[in-house]
């Protein structure tokens, strides 16, 4: 069964790090590009990284552009967010899901039927 699962959250001290894991199963990693997404009740969805299947490449939001970085290892089927220099307006559930794209300078998630989500881990950036 299609499955990603999202761990690493938690509480963290503003300009701490933390690096957020995304495991998948029941499907081949290497071919999917893997999203990370960030929701705050309330507000819209913001995609933050982006990273594409193998020969890869990177985008990110520019809130996070120069802090955050994605990364794949495609053995362990996992792809990783390292989050440093944290901020508050980090605060957020952090979601990993199949798959990125580009549109309109954003990343977004792709279509259907390839659109798989986790269930989230929480990221609180607070003193």
């Amino acid at each position: 069964q299609v499955q990603l699962v999202e761990s690493g959250g938690g509480l963290v001290q503003p300009g701490g790090s933390v690096r957020l894991s995304c495991v998948a199963s029941g499907f081949i990693l290497d071919y999917y590009s893997i999203g990370w997404f960030r929701q705050v009740p309330g507000k819209e969805r913001e995609g933050v990284a982006c990273i594409s299947s193998d020969p890869s490449w990177t985008r990110y939001a520019d809130s996070v552009k120069g802090r955050f970085i994605i990364s794949r290892d495609n053995a362990k089927n996992t792809v990783y967010l390292q989050m440093d220099s944290l901020k508050p307006e980090d605060t957020a559930v952090y979601y990993c899901a199949t798959t990125c794209l580009i549109s309109a300078d954003r990343i977004r998630v792709g279509p259907h039927p390839h659109e798989y989500w986790g269930r989230g881990t929480q990221v609180t950036v607070s003193s």
